[in-house]
């Protein structure tokens, strides 16, 4: 538990402290920049008070000096910029890494509770948003400081301007402050929408070829243009809403600026303000404005990194993504003997409710209590199983059978740790699977899932993924046993031959005998294929029959398939009906003893 309170505590300053030095060393040479800024108006007053005095040739020595200021200036910005191409490019490779890698940490109900733009915007886009702004901090920091020297300087050429000054200063930094807190809100809005656009063309752009074989064009035009539009309206929002405060914060500030100069001619025809100070107030009435939008554009930042780095770092809260969770024993010898032992386990389904009135009241508890949990209803629990119990010997070749929603998919996803149980133990040689480390688990079990991932990689590079030590005999013979010796061969590069974006140039067979090579490369003592033969034709069925078949008495073999004619070989079928194992035995006596299952087997066409 205390690992995990750490860890929800993980922020920007982990990544900014170790280069604490380049840091330094950029802020350094940014106010040595401000220095010179504020230096040179300094010298600019003194140049022009000589010059009202007649006093050309000191004029001319201050003019000198304040060009020396300006080139110096001019390399500290250009360093400034060297030193933040080094370090930023460092300090967002990281943190994209370090959040990939908390994603991997994720279980499976994490992924299936959030849509994809939710990760890809925290992974990708949020810390190259919080690095960039965070340069501009400094950037504006310095800016602040010279405006602001500049301003006090300029109030104490007199004392009615100073009035003003401080005036229009307290004036809009509470329109400043009001405009942020708004800012923030509709930021958090618009972000969430964008969200939404980016989970969608996802969406589409994997499922190109659905849309387009189902006619799904149109509508999923309009479901875009539904998206794009609410995004566009609170950008909108965001957009018209800060830029209401901003012109009124300028208007302010440009008004007062003009009658404080109208009040400067008045001091100066009654001979309280010279015009040399006069000419210093004019020339840098500027400042004023970069004074004000310098506070503003912090406050602005400020928004914007809190937002992203919340959303960055929420990856961490395991409240809200919930991690996967292992023990620390690890066996060096896995048999593969698997055991069930009063199992249960039920589907939660939660109430649904539009997206957008859940955020709208996720912000609202958050404003409420920081710290609150969001609960979510539950609608309905159904309970898969209830006291499950069964033993796989190692070495043996099993499989599930049962009509769909009988729950075979879901024992696999249990004895592979995807789901969690609600009581009872999965045991791998004896051992409760919640007690065995990462390591331990993953290389045990090499599962094919029904719709496997194929990278966008050659198919060599693909394979190597199983185990990048592999021999070109050990790829060659998982090949061969995966049946896709022909194709590769039918390939002008073989091999070396890229299959595109999740497999996008393979067929759904040649992605499904891919994968299935990739885990028979692995050679793990617990293979499970989760209807991974679901995809192949007849010969390629059988091929793959067979290979499974040459598997036998080599690692414990898990079958869950649709065609009852794959599993005919195995050693044992269960035969699950609405949770239950309702009969154990092999294919010919569950055919002759079992009529559900004969009906099965002829309702499938299977001779």
């Amino acid at each position: 538990m205390k690992k995990r309170k750490d860890k929800n505590k993980v922020s920007i300053t982990k990544y900014l402290s170790k280069y604490k030095f380049g840091i330094s060393l950029y802020i350094l040479v940014y106010l040595i920049a401000g220095t010179c800024t504020i230096l040179q108006t300094i010298a600019f007053a003194n140049a022009i008070e000589k010059i009202t005095l007649s006093n050309f040739m000191s004029a001319i020595y201050v003019m000198c000096f304040i060009a020396g200021l300006i080139l110096i200036k001019r390399l500290c910005w250009y360093f400034s910029g060297l030193i933040y191409y080094k370090y930023s490019n460092k300090i967002m490779a990281e943190m994209n890494l370090d959040l990939a890698k908390q994603a991997f940490k994720l279980n499976s109900k994490t992924y299936s509770d959030h849509d994809t733009g939710t990760f890809v915007q925290r992974i990708v886009y949020d810390p190259e948003v919080v690095v960039s702004n965070l340069s501009d901090l400094v950037d504006i920091i310095t800016d602040i400081i010279t405006s602001f020297v500049i301003v006090i300087y300029i109030a104490t050429l007199n004392i009615y301007i100073g009035l003003i000054l401080v005036a229009i200063i307290a004036v809009c930094l509470a329109i400043e402050y009001f405009r942020v807190k708004v800012k923030r809100r509709n930021r958090r809005i618009s972000r969430f929408k964008n969200d939404k656009i980016n989970s969608l063309t996802t969406e589409i752009v994997r499922s190109e070829k659905d849309i387009k074989a189902l006619g799904l064009e149109k509508k999923l035009s309009e479901v875009s243009k539904h998206y794009y539009e609410e995004y566009k309206k609170s950008a909108y929002t965001l957009e018209v809403t800060d830029f209401n405060y901003w012109s009124s914060r300028n208007f302010i500030i440009e008004f007062c600026g003009v009658l404080m100069l109208i009040l400067g001619v008045y001091l100066i025809d009654i001979s309280v303000l010279t015009l040399a100070s006069f000419m210093i107030i004019y020339s840098n009435n500027g400042n004023l404005y970069n004074f004000i939008w310098g506070l503003g554009n912090i406050s602005n930042i400020y928004a914007e990194v809190k937002v992203c780095s919340e959303r960055m770092f929420a990856l961490f809260n395991n409240d809200e993504f919930v991690c996967e969770k292992f023990g620390n024993i690890h066996l060096d010898d896995v048999k593969g003997e698997i055991t069930f032992k009063n199992v249960s386990y039920s589907y939660i389904e939660y109430e649904q409710m539009d997206k957008e009135k859940e955020f709208e009241m996720s912000l609202k508890q958050k404003k409420k209590d920081k710290n609150a949990k969001k609960e979510r209803k539950v609608a309905s629990v159904n309970k898969i199983f209830d006291n499950l119990s069964f033993k796989i010997n190692p070495n043996t070749t099993v499989a599930f059978v049962g009509k769909s929603g009988s729950g075979k998919s879901t024992i696999l996803n249990l004895m592979s740790k995807m789901y969690e149980v609600d009581s009872g133990e999965v045991l791998i040689d004896n051992v409760n699977i919640n007690s065995l480390d990462k390591e331990t688990l993953r290389k045990s079990i090499s599962l094919v899932n029904q719709f496997p991932y194929i990278f966008d990689m050659t198919i060599k590079e693909n394979l190597l993924l199983a185990k990048e030590d592999a021999t070109d005999e050990e790829i060659n013979d998982a090949i061969n046993k995966a049946s896709l010796r022909e194709f590769i061969d039918s390939l002008p590069n073989g091999l070396d031959s890229k299959v595109g974006e999740s497999g996008i140039k393979l067929s759904g067979g040649q992605k499904q005998r891919l994968a299935i090579a990739r885990a028979l490369l692995r050679s793990s003592p617990i293979i499970i294929f989760d209807e991974s033969t679901s995809s192949l034709d007849n010969f390629a069925q059988g091929e793959i029959k067979r290979s499974i078949d040459n598997l036998k008495g080599q690692s414990t073999i898990i079958i869950v398939a649709h065609r009852l004619s794959t599993i005919k070989n195995v050693d044992k079928i269960f035969f699950l009906d609405e949770g239950k194992i309702v009969d154990i035995g092999t294919f010919d006596e569950l055919f002759e003893n079992n009529v559900k299952f004969k009906n099965m087997f002829f309702a499938e066409n299977i001779q």
